[in-house]
This record gives structure tokens, sequence and C-alpha cells, in this order.
């Protein structure tokens, strides 16, 4: 797989489904988190892992704004990849026209639903309660410690 071209055609669909490129990766922003998408390469083939990362707003004090140690360095609070089911658009031989088909597939049934979400702490929760996330348990007192 050409890293550059997948990386290219895999920008294209973020940015119009609104993700901003900085720093490495994809951004999408509220005032309670970050999300962001990071296309990490594996040292064991030709293939990529999307790191999805959440950073919320306040946790354990900090306030968060995009830099390069959101896509290069940290986790985020919160840490999750592609759902399995997607796995070949990263690292499957195809054409440009079919992978882009992909990724938009991907984008309009996951990444998209998935951010409006995250970028909510409510929506964080809903996202824990139906299992699409793992809280740790440092992440889910912190995060729950406004209902107690």
């Amino acid at each position: 797989m050409d890293s550059k071209e997948f990386k290219k055609i895999f920008g294209e669909v973020a940015k119009s489904y609104g993700f901003e490129r900085a720093f490495g990766g994809w951004f999408k922003d509220s005032a309670e988190s970050i999300v962001v998408l990071d296309l990490q390469k594996s040292n064991f083939g030709d293939y990529y892992e999307m790191n999805v990362k959440i950073y919320v707003q306040g946790m354990f004090g900090n306030s968060y704004s995009k830099s390069k140690n959101l896509v290069k360095r940290d986790i985020g609070n919160i840490f999750r990849r592609q759902p399995y089911e997607y796995r070949s658009v990263f690292d499957e031989p195809m054409n440009d026209e079919e992978r882009n088909t992909d990724l938009i597939k991907l984008f309009s049934d996951f990444i998209v639903p998935f951010t409006d979400k995250a970028l909510l702490k409510s929506g964080i929760k809903e996202l824990a309660e139906k299992g699409e996330i793992t809280l740790l348990p440092a992440v889910r007192e912190e995060l729950y410690k406004d209902n107690k």
C-alpha cells in the first residue's frame, strides 16, 4: 500500500466530514472534548491502525488544545481503534476508488456517529454504557464525579 497515497485519500475523506488536519492527525473538537484520528503504520506488515483518541476537557485538571503531543505521544483519556469489520480499509490491497468508497462508508457508518457522541461528556457515557469504549477506572471516576 502506498503510504502517501493512502494518507491523501484518508485526509480528503476526513476533511469532507469536518475533520481538520494538523500535526499529522485529524481533529474534531468541542467545548467538552477533542477527538483525534491518528494513522499508525504497523511495524509488522504493510498496513495501518487507526487510533481514535478522546481528550476530555477538564479531566484531571487538564485543558487540551490541538498539538503534536495529542497525535503522536499521548493515547488520550479514552482510546480505541477502528472496528474489526473495517480492517480491510487499512490493510488489504485495493484500488483507490474502492478504498475511497470504503473510507466513506467507515466515516459515515462509524467515525462520524462515534465522534458526534465523543464530543460530549453525555455521549462518552453513552458510548461506555453501550460497550463501544472502555473507561479506565480513574477516567470513569473523573467523568462521573459531578453526578455524585
